[in-house]
């Protein structure tokens, strides 16, 4: 049985991101590979994963190198840093599903790049990205940059059990 990931914000080949979030990294092309060997770690082939945004500040070439090393079915929500190349060029890199706008997942995750506005009576959970290290406060958020979780996609059952356990608590 296939399993379903949420991820965001990987900015493969940004060297700069490395100091702006204390990325535990030497160089981007260490990032780079470490973050791939991670993806690998827990992605199977026939998973399905959803990048919510930001996933490459690379060239056509290393960015497509990149994408077809990665195991799983690719679904990129265009982030901030994504949208100025147009869906097309996304899909060219290999992404198997592209999206410039936020998607609904299981009728209660609301994906998105950056956090959206969500009131105590909306029924979603949004799952974004876009703030990396920090923490949106309220329990209709969830953050899933790489930051906070140690640069690897996290199962849709995990964020499942997390936000039943937030309900919960």
């Amino acid at each position: 049985m296939s399993n379903v990931f949420f991820t965001s914000d990987h900015h493969f080949g940004h060297k700069l991101i490395i100091d702006f979030e204390s990325r535990p990294f030497s160089s981007a092309e260490e990032m780079d590979r470490v973050m791939a060997e991670k993806w690998n770690s827990v992605v199977g082939k026939e998973d399905t994963v959803f990048h919510l945004g930001d996933f490459s500040f690379l060239k056509l070439d290393s960015t497509r190198q990149i994408v077809s090393a990665l195991n799983g079915y690719k679904i990129l929500i265009l982030g901030n840093h994504d949208r100025s190349r147009g869906r097309s060029w996304w899909l060219e890199a290999g992404f198997d599903e592209v999206s410039e706008y936020p998607l609904v997942y299981k009728d209660f995750f609301f994906l998105s790049h950056e956090p959206m506005y969500m009131n105590r009576h909306m029924p979603y959970i949004n799952v974004h990205g876009h703030i990396h290290g920090q923490k949106y406060e309220g329990k209709n958020h969830f953050n899933i940059c790489v930051e906070h979780w140690d640069y690897m996609p996290l199962a849709f059952t995990q964020i499942r059990d997390l936000v039943a356990a937030d309900e919960e608590g």
